[in-house]
């Protein structure tokens, strides 16, 4: 019996397998249980796999899909939730073994393979199934089934699997999310020991043993003595504790350091040659520098002074780096290494020769609808390389967004970044506090409401109306909204009057953008950026719009006028009589 014992979750683990009466075992499990950081942010996993019986490769297909599922899984990208990163696993699984077998006509003799597989990470347990193999949970004196066997009977003692691994070019898997609880026991088996053993007996076989090992191998052996002709294998998980990390850790699960002190200025500081100061905030300093030794040019990024106790604050500073090193992209800032281990907290990126959107915004008059589209594109990509990292960015601003002296345009300041697979470790690391600047955030922020890509999306098409008009679309009023009624009351300002010259089709897609109710926006920000371009047929430019929406000056005005004749005619009428 293996146990482990790491910060944040403790388990036991107990396994079994034999080929049973069968010449050859065709069965497959294994367990992967890291330490450190990787117990953090991937947690613990196990899997176990039956290859179908009549096939000579069904032993190949088990094995591989359990080795390619506990090697894969942590090679993913750790901003991934679970869900994702191991169902993109399965997924290339399932390809990998259709591929090997897509000449095979009887699926009776290809690479086909049940597949179950359970993740603790953190307080939660995520469970993934294909087939008939089975995962069961122990509650009080009885077995909860958690999964469904996805086999057809068409007699009493016909049946076949209807889904499994290599069945079909794609796989549908079925997924399920509980909340872990320490003493729970959980039970793989496949279907040679679960036909053939009660759950009644399952429990009293695991109570009675000596460890965990000895009760998958008493419940296998059951199988046998109670007529199996199948392969047997038993996987046994005990969660012994569930502990959560401390408010204290990095986002990393690795311990904070301190506070870098601000550097002088010239001067030198932990390996890095400090040139001048570039720019300073209430909530960060940076200054401009490089490697003792190097010409090459660097940034770096300190902590405010005035914030150095809110470890709140810290954490989402250190997260920073965390997400600039696992998001590859000419349009996010990329970190840079340190000539030296590092003795207190600051980051280090790359330096950008440039100035921010909001100041290149004030620098221009007026700005071409093409030169709008190119810039909004670079965002828009810089977005899309943190959305499928599974991270919201959160802040995006016009002073959160570079651009240098040939154009290129870089999104910074990650201070505020939601990061779907760390929240699933340390949830205390996102604050539940609206964290962007009120004039780009969501309207769904302001409802207390989880934000999605939509949510920067709504931001990007604030970004593209100012871009266009120097103002925002709404004003201030977003922040002032905190119930859907007042949302709902949100008019969008008609870009008609501000920028004659742009086709109605471009405001449309930009209307569509920032549209209070996130269900009415684009569903990727790839088809916003298409429309700038591409007129739909749906849109016929500012006909379409209502005139109280297109100018609801010209609006009210209009029906004042309408009103003014309607009293003078009664008037008249009156006067008659």
């Amino acid at each position: 019996m293996l146990q482990i014992l790491e910060a944040g979750l403790r388990v036991s683990l107990g396994q079994y397998s034999s080929a049973g009466r069968k010449a050859e075992n065709q069965d497959f499990y294994g367990a992967v249980v890291p330490q450190g950081t990787t117990l953090a942010m991937k947690g613990i996993a196990c899997a176990i796999a039956d290859g179908i019986s009549s096939s000579p490769v069904g032993h190949v297909a088990a094995e591989t899909a359990v080795k390619s599922f506990l090697t894969d899984y942590y090679c993913t990208s750790d901003a991934w939730t679970v869900k994702t990163a191991a169902s993109r696993v399965i997924g290339a699984t399932n390809s990998w073994l259709y591929t090997q077998s897509r000449h095979v006509e009887e699926r009776d003799l290809a690479h086909v393979t049940t597949f179950s597989a359970l993740v603790f990470k953190g307080s939660t347990t995520h469970l993934f199934h294909i087939g008939d193999s089975r995962i069961s949970r122990i509650v009080g004196a009885d077995i909860e089934p958690l999964t469904a066997d996805h086999r057809l009977r068409s007699a009493r003692t016909d049946s076949h699997l209807v889904r499994a691994l290599r069945l079909m070019p794609s796989v549908e898997i079925d997924y399920r999310q509980l909340g872990t609880q320490s003493g729970e026991v959980f039970v793989l088996t496949t279907d040679g020991v679960h036909d053939h053993v009660p759950p009644r007996d399952m429990i009293r076989l695991i109570k009675a043993a000596a460890s965990l090992d000895a009760a998958a191998e008493a419940i296998a052996l059951q199988a046998l003595e109670a007529g199996s002709t199948d392969n047997l294998t038993v996987q046994i998980v005990r969660v012994d504790g569930v502990g959560e990390h401390p408010g204290d850790l990095a986002a990393d699960g690795s311990e904070p350091l301190p506070p870098a002190p601000l550097p002088q200025v010239p001067g030198q500081f932990e390996g890095f040659h400090i040139r001048r100061q570039i720019h300073a905030s209430s909530r960060s300093h940076v200054f401009l520098a490089s490697a003792d030794g190097s010409d090459r040019p660097v940034a770096l990024k300190f902590p405010s002074v005035d914030m150095r106790d809110d470890q709140a604050y810290l954490r989402r500073f250190a997260m920073e780096e965390w997400v600039m090193r696992r998001v590859s992209s000419a349009h996010v800032l990329s970190a840079r290494p340190t000539p030296a281990p590092r003795r207190s907290l600051y980051l280090v990126t790359e330096y950008v020769d440039g100035q921010s959107l909001s100041q290149w915004m004030r620098d221009r008059q007026r700005l071409e609808l093409a030169t709008c589209r190119d810039v909004v594109g670079q965002i828009a990509a810089g977005l899309q390389a943190l959305h499928r990292k599974e991270i919201l960015h959160q802040d995006l601003r016009p002073d959160n967004i570079l651009i240098d002296g040939s154009g290129t345009v870089k999104l910074i300041d990650f201070g505020s970044a939601r990061v779907a697979g760390v929240v699933e470790a340390v949830l205390e690391t996102m604050a539940p506090d609206i964290l962007g600047t009120f004039q780009y955030t969501a309207p769904e922020y302001f409802l207390g409401e989880r934000g999605s890509e939509r949510s920067d999306l709504f931001s990007l098409g604030v970004i593209t109306y100012q871009l266009l008009t120097g103002r925002l679309p709404y004003g201030a009023a977003v922040a002032r909204t905190n119930s859907p009624r007042q949302q709902a009351r949100l008019r969008f300002r008609s870009m008609g009057d501000l920028r004659p010259d742009v086709p109605g089709w471009v405001e449309a897609a930009i209307r569509r953008a920032v549209h209070p109710d996130p269900a009415h926006r684009y569903d990727a920000i790839s088809e916003f950026v298409h429309d700038l371009s591409h007129p739909r047929s749906e849109y016929d430019g500012r006909r379409q719009m209502p005139l109280a929406e297109r100018n609801p000056l010209l609006f009210w005005q209009a029906l004042s006028l309408f009103l003014s004749i309607v009293i003078l005619l009664l008037l008249w009428q009156m006067s008659k009589l």
